[in-house]
């Protein structure tokens, strides 16, 4: 039974370890492109555009009623 309880205390570690090997794989690529002012400045913009599109979302999900 220990065993057990060993092995699923790592599942954390495994996840942590696949998100920032997601992240990195996708932001690798716009970092190289991110040389270039004009594409520099326009991510910018749609990582501001998506985390504010992200915290209406959540805002909704959490207070379903403020936005009525």
């Amino acid at each position: 039974m220990g065993e057990f309880f060993s092995n699923v205390a790592r599942y954390p570690t495994y996840l942590i370890s696949i998100i920032l090997g997601v992240f990195a794989s996708a932001l690798g690529p716009l970092v190289k492109r991110s040389a270039n002012p004009v594409t520099a400045v326009s991510l910018l913009a749609a990582l501001v555009s998506g985390l504010i599109t992200l915290g209406f979302i959540v805002r909704a999900m959490v207070f379903p009623t403020a936005l009525a």
